[in-house]
């Protein structure tokens, strides 16, 4: 049996990544680029996908949502390189930003390396029942209960 695995031609496993993509605010002057991930061998009974990007090291009390996107179909295998706002399908959430879509690292000047958790998760339905407006962590709560397989690179970012 394969195991379902994310890549991508962006972003490495336990490496700082490119300052392209990072936000573009608060002081940061990133490009705001969301990564390329690519996923293979999703679970038997996947009807969608979602990809998401956490911040557990942010100073507050629950992490830092920069994307989610959820409803992307499960002939999606690829999101490229600055996919953000222009995805072909899926449906991209309000970030901790305020936003809709993808929002780039950005942690607090010398506050150290912060770890940004990217996830694609193999889902058994083909349209997640949660409001256009649902909160990251109503989003989080339903893909944790609901997801068959869930595949993560974490990446790097310090200022």
């Amino acid at each position: 049996m394969s195991t379902f695995t994310m890549t991508s031609n962006s972003i490495t496993e336990g490496q700082h990544h490119e300052k392209r993509f990072s936000f573009n605010s608060f002081g940061n002057d990133g490009d705001n680029i969301s990564p390329q991930l690519a996923w293979e061998n999703a679970p038997q009974g996947t009807k969608s996908f979602a990809v998401t990007c956490f911040d557990p090291d942010a100073p507050t009390d629950c992490g830092f949502w920069h994307w989610q996107v959820i409803n992307i179909p499960a002939s999606t295998h690829e999101l490229t390189e600055g996919a953000s706002a222009n995805l072909a399908a899926g449906l991209e959430m309000r970030n901790d930003y305020g936003f809709n879509g993808y929002g780039g690292a950005c942690p607090p000047e010398g506050h150290g390396v912060h770890r940004y958790v990217f996830t694609v998760w193999a889902l058994p339905c083909e349209k997640m029942e949660v409001p256009d407006d649902a909160s990251c962590a109503l989003v989080s709560f339903m893909l944790n209960g609901t997801a068959l397989a869930k595949s993560t690179i974490t990446a790097h970012y310090q200022r």
